[in-house]
């Protein structure tokens, strides 16, 4: 019984959601937040990169764009340019869950870091097509880079704290539907 809740995909899915309101709650708190600091990484980006790569069939693509349009809507935020770059963002790493259940982790972190640049390269450009004001590059590459050096650890917390793991080649789930 208990093996069986364990490995419910709606277990994975609520603790998703706790784990994303825990993180946006942190990031309103004003801690250290003085000016010329540096900018933290994005943990909640790096969440949802890392549970899609690990775990694509966890995580649907409704949840993803509900809290990250939540988090817009919270941060005063442009509401779903960010969603729609990390929605097309996360689809992309889901239409490769096979190519990455097979890479080791530098070359999972690699393709991780490409995808957070382009993210990053994405946003400022709709920015400056649309001529709005945006934050300096550097505070921006600044946090991407962060966020990239956070990666390997937010897989590994989702690895040894939830057990979420890479579907093994052949693995069905409980419906005979293969993995």
């Amino acid at each position: 019984m208990l093996h069986s809740l364990r490995n419910s995909v709606w277990i994975y899915r609520l603790a998703f959601i706790v784990i994303a309101v825990a993180l946006l709650f942190l990031r309103l708190l004003p801690l250290g937040s003085v000016a010329g600091d540096w900018p933290g990484p994005d943990l909640l980006l790096c969440l949802m990169l890392a549970w899609v790569t690990q775990r694509p069939d966890h995580l649907p693509v409704a949840l993803i764009a509900a809290v990250v349009l939540a988090e817009d809507m919270i941060l005063m935020r442009p509401p779903g340019l960010w969603t729609a770059i990390v929605v097309l963002a996360t689809e992309f790493l889901r239409a490769r869950s096979a190519l990455t259940r097979e890479l080791g982790i530098a070359a999972e972190w690699l393709l991780i870091a490409g995808v957070m640049v382009a993210m990053l390269l994405a946003y400022r450009l709709v920015f400056a097509i649309s001529f709005m004001t945006q934050p300096g590059f550097g505070f921006a590459i600044t946090q991407t880079i962060g966020s990239i050096l956070m990666y390997p650890v937010i897989v590994w917390l989702l690895r040894s704290v939830l057990n979420l793991r890479k579907p093994s080649t052949g693995e069905i789930d409980a419906m005979g539907k293969r993995l």
